[in-house]
């Protein structure tokens, strides 16, 4: 039975915790937060004590971290969590700095601790699926990975402000996609982006609309497309293009119910917001973690999953800058 601990009780510690609390091998028994009210009553809703950032740290008996806190807060979070020996789970990114998060990997393999770097949607069954069914070659070669992904509505402008950006903080997913649908890391990447739904954004210095294309060494491509605005939903599809064939994860909608009459055929909307659309992935997430920890595997996504997104979001906003593809390799 692994005892854990979860820093940080907002939207995002709650899904983790309750998940860790669920779980036949795992124990919560300590959660923490800046916010001493959240943390109040997200341990009392679980059966966990609130403790502070030192109490967790300092305690042997705890195996695991998750750390769910602010994303100014995770490099330094990790270090000391790696310092104090301990598992850890960390909801990307790392950090928006790409010299601070090679620090911090530095770090951790100084301390030879397990990290891995929330990046759920590999974990969601059809996302999974899709994957192992690329890997049994399906549809022959790979040739183009076709990401849309698009929010049902724009953040405030001043998360916009603290976020690091569009393609730190939302494509950066899609980053991590393409890497592991693609099985390949791009040496190109080519970004076009405009504030389109919210002015206010791009007062902000930062895009609510872009379309990124990535380029490997072997000639095969993925394009993204992102939009903070989907009034239908939150829109996540996913299509791949191979030599004999073709794969593709469409939306999930909010029931299954297909009204079909005279005039037209009627489906669901797309589930609303992600922590509808990813329960199972978080679920499946840290059932992944607790595996490959019981098994002494390596640990993915780990670190260096969350570097490669992390250039791959920095090259996006350099290409962005001068108008020209970026080889990520070189930052």
């Amino acid at each position: 039975m692994l005892k854990v601990a979860v820093i940080g009780a907002g939207r995002i510690g709650q899904i983790h915790a309750g998940n860790i609390a669920a779980h036949p091998q795992c124990q919560l028994v300590k959660v923490t937060d800046v916010y001493a009210p959240a943390a109040t009553a997200l341990a009392e809703k679980l059966g966990a004590q609130v403790a502070t950032l030192d109490e967790i740290l300092g305690d042997a008996s705890i195996d695991l971290v998750a750390i769910c806190s602010a994303t100014d807060t995770h490099a330094d979070l990790i270090e000391a969590a790696a310092r104090a020996k301990k598992a850890i789970f960390c909801e990307k990114p790392v950090d928006l700095s790409l010299e601070r998060v090679r620090r911090c990997l530095a770090t951790v393999r100084e301390h030879n601790v397990p990290l891995m770097v929330g990046f759920n949607r590999r974990f969601d069954p059809s996302m999974a699926q899709l994957r192992e069914s690329l890997r049994a070659g399906e549809i022959g070669a790979t040739e183009i990975v076709t990401i849309s992904s698009r929010d049902p509505g724009a953040p405030s402008p001043e998360y916009v402000k603290t976020s690091g950006g569009l393609f730190r903080d939302m494509t950066i997913h899609d980053f991590d996609m393409a890497r592991w649908l693609l099985d390949e890391e791009p040496v190109s990447v080519f970004a076009s982006a405009a504030a389109l739904v919210d002015e206010k954004i791009g007062a902000a210095g930062d895009v609510d609309t872009a379309v990124v294309t990535l380029t490997c060494a072997s000639g095969k491509m993925a394009v993204i497309t992102n939009s903070r605005r989907a009034s239908y939903g939150y829109d996540q599809r996913i299509e791949v293009h191979g030599s004999e064939g073709m794969l593709a994860v469409v939306n999930h909608p909010e029931t299954s119910l297909v009204k079909s009459v005279a005039t037209g055929v009627i489906a669901q909307k797309p589930m609303h917001f992600f922590l509808q659309r990813y329960g199972d992935a978080y679920r499946n997430e840290l059932a992944a973690f607790i595996d490959q920890l019981s098994k002494g595997t390596a640990i993915a996504p780990g670190g260096e999953d969350g570097l490669q997104a992390l250039l791959l979001a920095d090259a996006a906003l350099e290409s962005l800058k001068t108008g020209k593809p970026v080889a990520p390799g070189a930052l």
